[in-house]
């Protein structure tokens, strides 16, 4: 009882101390998970992720106990890296840098402090933690996309099984009486997330052979494919037979619940397979039970418990805490961004050129939650051109650029030829590279070119655009930025090459208009 007396009071000091430290470094970054991240339906299963770490720790009490805390210097291998971390994610608007700083930070504090070998012991549990930060959309979108469009067209030929009519262009599913919009053909696969993150936890109580415990969470992702297929046809036949009230009522929530049930049901039945495979049965636990006394260690630890406050390692992590917090609050990171012209005066004239502005739908606004565009259709000798400006004031907190490559395709268009092209621009501008690809649907062809412009640089990837946003933040106080994009039809009495001459043409022509409109 003494002992506990003893212990008690310091490690909940330690633990209110860095708590308060974590917080105030953190508090945006968390704000921004639990308001803006986890309420999406592809990611709110996040909610559960924080209880289910902790069960897993908990679970493993018995072997802590076992186990003397030994202080350890090595957690600066991932505190340190996780304080830089914390500065490129926040002066460069990277949410997922953020989050990946925090999980970082904290393992990095619990291993200086608990040691390797108690680490050791909830490092599952930790690894599991990192299931609750959402990947990077441009991460999320290529993962997904690829798989959205399998899922798609397996639902289109399940459809043509059934004996009904059905055409696709991309996640556009066009029965002839109604279209199965983008959205209804990829809300099954928000399931591949937490089926993933199950088959994980499945495959962590299922003590096998290491090859069946990765079969089981490789399965995951061919397993939601196919229900999510089946679920884009069952919609299919329901439009069919009930009209979309049905489909889109009752069945459409009740479905997203069903795939998620039936693929549970699959994956605890692939787990009964596996068990009838060899080798049999399950393995028994490996861990070596340890005797109840107390461990030899334990008493030098608990002995050392009264100055644990002013351990090294401690008064270390609490300096290196301490001075990030002091400067992420006292220094000043104002964005300073020169005056240039609103879009809506962007001229509808530019050289040969005569435009009509267009608007966008305000759901696309409120996702894209840009800060200003402008969207001309441009015309000249019958030939037009679509010309599109998407500028960020403010790149910092979580909005950001998006590209057209994870946009577009979700649309039916079929990116060919994708690279980069070289534009020479007037008088003493030099030239300019951007983004080339030449986009196909249902036998039509368009011709796009599309960049990043901002402040004083052309850029051409996300990457890249990270890197100087961290970059110019921290020396300029500026993350604003745009994209431009420019597409001009293929005609059929012409070949790529006078498209590509057009659209040359225009560039050149509209990027000396720019500068007025995109800072430098």
């Amino acid at each position: 009882m003494k002992s506990l007396i003893n212990v008690k009071p310091v490690a909940v000091g330690k633990l209110a101390l860095f708590a308060a430290l974590l917080a105030g470094i953190y508090f945006e970054a968390y704000r921004w998970l639990i308001e803006k991240d986890w309420p999406r339906e592809d990611y709110n299963y996040c909610y559960l992720i924080p209880l289910v770490v902790l069960y897993l720790i908990w679970e493993k009490k018995d072997e802590l106990a076992a186990e003397p805390a030994v202080p350890s210097w090595g957690g600066l291998l991932l505190l340190v890296p996780g304080i830089l971390l914390f500065w490129v994610g926040d002066l460069a608007g990277e949410m997922y840098s953020l989050y990946l700083s925090s999980w970082l930070v904290g393992v990095g504090i619990l291993w200086m402090h608990i040691g390797w070998r108690r680490l050791k012991t909830i490092a599952f549990a930790l690894c599991v933690a990192l299931t609750m930060f959402p990947p990077p959309y441009f991460l999320s979108t290529k993962l997904t996309f690829g798989l959205k469009l399998i899922s798609s067209r397996i639902g289109v030929w399940l459809l043509h099984v059934y004996g009904m009519s059905a055409y696709r262009e991309g996640n556009i599913i066009d029965l002839g009486f109604t279209q199965l919009q983008v959205v209804d053909a990829c809300s099954g696969l928000r399931y591949l997330f937490p089926l993933l993150v199950m088959g994980i936890l499945l495959a962590y109580f299922y003590r096998a052979a290491l090859w069946k415990r990765l079969f089981l969470v490789v399965s995951t992702i061919p397993l939601t494919i196919v229900i999510n297929s089946l679920r884009i046809a069952l919609t299919g036949v329901i439009y069919a037979h009930f009209g979309a009230a049905a489909a889109e009522g009752f069945f459409h929530g009740f479905s997203g619940w069903l795939i998620f049930m039936v693929s549970l049901g699959v994956l605890l039945l692939e787990v009964w397979i596996l068990r009838k495979l060899p080798p049999h049965g399950w393995q028994a636990d490996k861990l070596a039970s340890r005797p109840a006394g107390k461990h030899p260690s334990m008493q030098a630890d608990k002995r050392a418990s009264r100055r644990a406050l002013l351990q090294p390692v401690t008064v270390v992590a609490v300096v290196l805490l301490g001075v990030t917090l002091a400067l992420s609050h006292a220094i000043e990171f104002r964005e300073k961004i020169p005056a240039a012209k609103p879009f809506r005066q962007f001229p509808l004239t530019v050289g040969s050129w005569e435009g009509t502005r267009q608007n966008m739908a305000q759901e696309f606004l409120t996702e894209l939650d840009l800060t200003d565009y402008t969207m001309i259709d441009f015309a000249s000798g019958g030939k037009h051109v679509d010309f599109y400006v998407a500028y960020y004031a403010s790149q910092r907190k979580g909005e950001s650029i998006h590209s057209p490559e994870t946009c577009l395709p979700g649309s039916g268009w079929e990116f060919r030829q994708a690279g980069k092209a070289q534009v020479a621009l007037q008088g003493p501008h030099g030239s300019v590279t951007v983004n080339r690809a030449i986009m196909e649907k249902g036998g039509h062809r368009q011709l796009s070119y599309f960049w990043f412009p901002g402040r004083g640089r052309v850029m051409t990837n996300a990457w890249e655009m990270k890197l100087y946003t961290f970059w110019d933040s921290l020396t300029r106080q500026r993350t604003d930025g745009a994209l431009v994009r420019i597409i001009t039809p293929v005609y059929k009495d012409e070949d790529v090459k006078a498209a590509e001459e057009r659209l040359q043409g225009f560039t050149r022509e509209i990027v000396a208009v720019l500068e007025e409109y995109i800072p430098r």
